[in-house]
């Protein structure tokens, strides 16, 4: 059997209209990684796993402009053939961008338009160059690879984990997402992992309440023991 064949049923999965979501990827720890297809240019968040169905499918799709790696935990070992076999263009948070140091990247330090209604948001705690991508379709998206997280019930919080870099700075991080955004302007987060939570559906809805709603004095007393 060719391991670097899927079977039929990890196909992308659509969840709105141009936007895909990759099966859970061993890789990079079950993450899981998003297409954006953009007029402007298309997008890939985070690495899938690497095999020749996926690369058809982005192929059929009109290929990828940018790969955008939200933390160094969205970049597989296979990073260096994606790039290759997509000609796509990395862009990755400057505190970050060293950990390719044979790739050609394009780093950011606050944020970065890639596109009329895309834009990368530098969100540091759970690492040092951890990263938001806001796209504006639907109501608003926002990619929070493991910034935010599902939680048990499905809803997106902030988890303290022994590989987080800070965790207050963690917590201003969610607290400036708050104050960018409204109940106009957010209604989608699609979360980096642990998206068996959220129970078949894919992605959370009602994203700017349940960010509210976080109870960050509360967040910042949390433990890791």
């Amino acid at each position: 059997m060719n391991s670097n064949k899927l079977k039929s049923s990890k196909v992308p999965r659509l969840l709105i209209d141009d936007l895909f979501a990759f099966a859970p990827n061993r890789e990079i720890l079950g993450g899981t990684a998003y297409f954006i297809v953009e007029k402007s240019g298309n997008i890939l968040i985070d690495c899938p796993f690497y095999c020749d169905d996926y690369l058809d499918f982005l192929a059929q799709q009109g290929g990828v402009e940018w790969l955008f790696l939200t933390h160094r935990g969205g970049m597989s070992s296979s990073i260096k053939e994606w790039h290759n076999a997509l000609g796509c263009e990395i862009v990755i948070q400057e505190q970050e961008a060293y950990l390719l140091p044979t790739l050609t990247v394009t780093s950011f330090e606050q944020e970065i338009k890639l596109t009329d209604t895309v834009t990368a948001i530098w969100t540091p705690g759970h690492s040092t160059g951890s990263s938001c991508l806001y796209w504006q379709q639907h109501g608003g998206v926002l990619f929070t690879g493991r910034h935010l997280l599902p939680d048990h019930q499905g809803h997106p919080t902030p988890l303290r984990l022994e590989k987080t870099f800070h965790w207050l700075r963690q917590l201003e991080s969610v607290a400036q997402l708050s104050d960018r955004f409204s109940t106009d302007t957010l209604k989608y987060i699609c979360p980096g992992a642990n998206t068996g939570f959220l129970r078949g559906k894919g992605l959370i809805d009602n994203a700017y309440q349940h960010l509210t709603a976080l109870d960050l004095e509360q967040l910042s007393k949390t433990s890791l023991y």
